[in-house]
């Protein structure tokens, strides 16, 4: 009788062994999946940050700066007043900008007589801005590549708005791929025919 209730418990405890064995197993398992998860998850948002941080870079660092604002003035028999027919702007890459293109580049221009976004285009009209090569270290005319180079956009006022006359303000924004710079400006006071100007 006393032998039957040894083999029992020594089954008992058997069962209880492989149980525990199982049960230690799964977790295991379950601990090896979720350190994979959590591997993966943290790769995935290491690559997401970094390439947040580079966007953020690009957008704080690729912008077109503005060197000079230059208008020409000419008379204008039929009302008697001088005006600026076209607006000169010199440019050149921001500190730190990598390459940017400005065939893909918009010109947002807001004036006294509206708004309206024009596109790079062979002749400056009311649609199009012009580009010409002041400096061009590489010959990559409409790209800025070096920190020396210097192009000069145009804009045809008096196709766009019939002239700006004395007094009026407008505001020109250069949208690149990587974001957009705003300039407010404004026409003095007094205009003299024949000589460019500061705006």
């Amino acid at each position: 009788m006393k032998e039957n209730d040894t083999d029992d418990r020594r089954s008992d405890r058997g069962q209880v062994g492989i149980g525990t064995l199982i049960v230690f197993i799964a977790m295991v398992l379950v601990a090896a999946i979720a350190a994979g998860v959590l591997i993966n998850t943290a790769g995935f948002l290491q690559s997401k940050a970094e390439q947040t941080g580079q966007e953020s870079s690009v957008q704080v660092t690729d912008h077109v700066h503005v060197v000079s604002t230059m208008g020409n003035v000419t008379y204008d028999a039929g009302n008697n007043t001088h005006e600026v027919d076209y607006v000169n702007l010199t440019v050149m890459k921001g500190s730190g900008a990598g390459d940017i293109n400005l065939s893909q580049a918009t010109i947002e221009w807001l004036g006294p007589d509206g708004g309206r976004i024009m596109t790079m285009g062979s002749n400056a009209t009311d649609t199009q801005f012009g580009l010409e090569a002041i400096r061009d270290e590489e010959g990559s005319l409409p790209v800025l590549v070096s920190q020396k180079d210097r192009f000069r956009i145009v804009l045809n006022t008096t196709a766009m708005t019939g002239g700006l006359q004395e007094r009026e303000e407008f505001t020109i924004k250069i949208v690149t791929s990587s974001g957009a710079m705003t300039y407010h400006h404004s026409v003095p006071e007094t205009l003299s025919d024949g000589h460019a100007i500061g705006l």
